[in-house]
């Protein structure tokens, strides 16, 4: 493959990205102009709510002004002012994420890899711009340097990602390590091992951690969403939108599933979540007042929880079970013994990288919803963050210290 059809298919791609991203906001909405419009409304109307959803999903914030009667008819406190919406629908990110190490994985396959890179970027880069100065509207106006440079930044991250994974597979199966990883590794193996077994028990273990957090997370808000679904049922009614319409509401929640589960997981470690200034969902109780009309809120506890103390545990369990087994990997052969002082370390370690991590999701989960006191909407992330490290940090150096408890290993099932 050339130079010009590698440039060429990379622009390709970048450009059935976008469409993509776009899209999925954009059929529902077609569908609704057709369907309940009958065609009365300008198209372009709808084509600008398309590109604000994706821009929105790609971190850029939106600045909305409505009517005096928009803003009455929702009832809220600074609603006829100008307001910001900013809490991401992280289904958007990931899928740009994704759809850019595809691209990434594919320029690595040819002999022109950083063409393909370079190009699928610049192109992606012009698209987003042109998608932002469309979007640009008299009640919502996307934030134009953020337009400009957050969606490629995310994009080209997953392509980055995609063109060194693929690199890497290419050039092991070819001909071992290059240079440049040779190189690090054997900056990394100059490290005294004590230390270098700290490091990896602590970001294995850290990363598994968090990721077991989301698992539980996870589950809790689909167990949520079984349980409360009459709830958001009578919600769907309420807001009186139609089937398609519904449709639209749907597919916007199901953008925002990765934003729940994340707040189900500050709702584990402690903290819990704001839906507006001065209200508290966590697992002491909930405080809320006037909410969006999004159906998928019908799945927040109500009142006080009985054994809502009970989900503290979860974090705590999780950090002690993966102190055991990164105990478990540790002991293997080759690997010095280790002081009690440094299983502490690499158990205190493991909370740090997990707490670490699930901070940054936090992060990346809150913003503001609306007017008034929806300014603050999801869970703070330095308290998130210093909560996770200090309950699954200790429950780790207790897990590792305890950890002469032998799991079976697939091994030994197999015999």
């Amino acid at each position: 493959m050339n130079r010009i059809t590698t440039a060429l298919l990379a622009a390709l791609e970048a450009i059935l990205v976008v469409a993509i991203g776009i899209g999925v906001a954009m059929v529902p909405l077609t569908i609704l102009w057709a369907a309940h419009f009958k065609l009365s409304v300008e198209w372009f109307v709808f084509w600008r709510a398309a590109a604000d959803i994706w821009l929105l999903g790609n971190g850029v914030d939106l600045t909305v002004q409505l009517g005096h009667d928009a803003a009455a008819s929702l009832g809220l406190a600074g609603a006829d002012a100008p307001f910001l919406i900013s809490v991401v629908p992280l289904g958007f990110t990931i899928l740009s994420v994704l759809m850019g190490v595809h691209t990434g994985r594919r320029a690595a396959e040819t002999p022109h890899r950083w063409t393909g890179v370079g190009v699928a970027v610049a192109t992606y880069a012009i698209l987003a711009a042109l998608v932002t100065l469309s979007a640009m509207s008299e009640t919502v106006q996307p934030n134009q340097l953020q337009g400009l440079l957050l969606p490629t930044l995310i994009y080209s991250a997953g392509v980055l990602i995609g063109a060194e994974l693929g690199r890497r597979k290419t050039a092991v199966a070819a001909a071992g390590l290059d240079r440049v990883s040779r190189g690090i590794r054997s900056s990394y193996q100059r490290i005294p091992q004590n230390a270098r077994t700290l490091i990896e028990g602590a970001l294995r273990g850290g990363t598994a951690a968090a990721a077991g957090v989301l698992v539980v997370s996870g589950v809790a808000v689909a167990v949520l969403i079984a349980v409360n679904y009459a709830t958001i049922i009578g919600l769907y009614e309420a807001v009186q939108a139609g089937v398609f319409g519904g449709a639209t509401i749907t597919l916007a929640q199901l953008a925002l599933i990765p934003n729940f589960v994340i707040w189900a997981s500050a709702w584990f470690v402690g903290p819990g979540i704001a839906m507006g200034v001065g209200t508290s969902v966590s697992p002491i109780g909930t405080i809320v007042g006037t909410l969006p009309g999004l159906p998928l809120f019908g799945l927040l506890p109500q009142g006080t929880p009985a054994y809502g103390f009970l989900g503290l545990l979860v974090p705590v369990l999780i950090g002690f079970v993966f102190g055991v087994v990164t105990r478990q990997w540790l002991d293997r052969p080759g690997v010095p013994e280790r002081t009690t002082l440094e299983q502490v370390l690499t158990g205190l370690g493991i909370g740090l990288v997990s707490g670490a991590l699930l901070g940054l999701l936090a992060w990346s989960s809150a913003g503001a919803i609306g007017p008034g006191r929806l300014v603050e909407v999801g869970p703070n992330p330095l308290l998130v963050g210093a909560l996770a490290a200090a309950e699954i940090g200790v429950a780790a150096a207790l897990g590792l210290l305890a950890g002469r408890v032998r799991f079976p290993s697939v091994r030994r099932a197999k015999r």
